[in-house]
């Protein structure tokens, strides 16, 4: 009985799950947020889904006079849900393909970097709560959050583009497709959450560490952008005269040189079947900086802890 008497109770926070529950609880507006957020853009997805067969017939070739595989031109005219549905699924593309900024700026101010400016942080580390568990919980809790509801919104998104008509959503090679139709989406906010809380350790306060977490992540999403078509070998073609790549044909380069009096064409450039390794390319680099910025976060508090 004594020995009972004596034991210290266990910090709240050490309870199994319980610094879970506090990290919700004082992240509720952001939660609450993002699940508003994320059923809005489900529900729109499924609307513009539903606009898809009407706005592919919008989009479609006609004749005039009509023929008998061709449609009237007054008639293909007079359909509008295709500027609906295309001006819809491009501002969700992209809201996709920047969802890292918004997370980087949350993860270093509200976060990381205001717990650490008004005292939450150390009085949690006093309560038998480690250092590294409590910075564990902050990253692990957003990150499955962020990769479920990313994937969900992307299949949502593969399912309401249909054919994938470019006329409709876009060339593959779009940035703003090309990072809203794959596993890349979910790496680029991955790694705004580790940037963001990397940033929110080093400046220790909310305001600076978002605006750092921002700018890092600017110039990452835009390098990566920039060099995008040199993350995979790309496909030459020389001819003599002219040279017509299909509009599918991501182009890197193109020139035209004169040899024994004969006008040849090179032009390089990334076919459609280069979508996946591209995008496997880019997720890997992503998850290497994401990995490469949470080792990081944890050495540093690891260092500034007396």
């Amino acid at each position: 009985m004594t020995a009972l008497a004596t034991a210290p109770a266990a910090a709240p926070g050490t309870r199994r799950g319980g610094l879970l529950r506090a990290v919700g609880r004082t992240h509720r507006a952001a939660l609450v947020l993002s699940l508003m957020a994320l059923a809005a853009a489900a529900v729109a997805l499924i609307w513009l889904h539903s606009l898809g067969d009407e706005a592919r017939a919008g989009a479609s070739a006609c004749a005039t006079p009509p023929t008998g595989r061709l449609p009237s031109c007054a008639v293909v005219d007079a359909i509008n849900a295709d500027e609906t549905y295309r001006d819809g699924m491009s501002a969700l593309a992209t809201a996709l393909s920047l969802l890292m900024f918004p997370v980087a700026a949350w993860a270093g101010g509200a976060l990381i970097g205001r717990e650490l400016e008004n005292g939450t942080a150390p009085l949690a580390w006093t309560q038998s709560v480690s250092p590294a568990r409590w910075l564990a919980v902050k990253l692990a809790a957003p990150a499955a959050l962020l990769t479920a509801g990313t994937v969900g919104l992307l299949l949502l998104n593969d399912w309401a583009r249909g054919d994938g008509d470019p006329n409709l959503v876009g060339d593959w090679y779009d940035p703003d497709a090309f990072v809203s139709t794959g596993p890349v989406a979910v790496a680029y906010a991955l790694a705004g959450l580790a940037l963001g809380a990397l940033a929110g350790l080093v400046w220790r306060r909310a305001l600076p560490a978002a605006g750092v977490a921002l700018a890092a992540s600017l110039l990452l999403y835009n390098a990566l952008e920039r060099y995008r078509e040199k993350l995979w070998g790309a496909v030459t073609r020389t001819e003599a005269g002219d040279l017509e790549l299909p509009r599918s044909a991501f182009q890197v380069t193109w020139s035209d040189v004169p040899r024994d009096g004969v006008l040849l064409t090179r032009a390089t450039f990334h076919p459609e079947s280069h979508f996946w390794p591209l995008q496997y390319v880019e997720t890997g680099l992503l998850l290497a900086v994401a990995g490469t910025a949470t080792a990081a976060a944890f050495l540093l508090l690891a260092r500034r802890l007396p």
